[in-house]
């Protein structure tokens, strides 16, 4: 359930909301979600807790 979600954006983005992402950890920590900051009514990605942190690794090195 995304209801419950907590969002949050980036301490690296600006106060402007211009190309960001928020995201929210679900309450039993199972599911990283992911949505555009600029349309929080709209289309949303949900990982599972490894696939974020492969994510994360990857856009590190890059």
């Amino acid at each position: 359930m995304t209801s419950a979600l907590t969002w949050f954006k980036s301490s690296y983005s600006g106060n402007d909301d211009a190309d960001c992402v928020e995201v929210a950890i679900s309450p039993a920590r199972t599911t990283v979600h992911v949505r555009d900051s600029k349309d929080r009514n709209g289309a949303r990605l949900a990982f599972t807790g490894g696939a974020w942190t492969e994510f994360l690794g990857f856009a590190a090195r890059r």
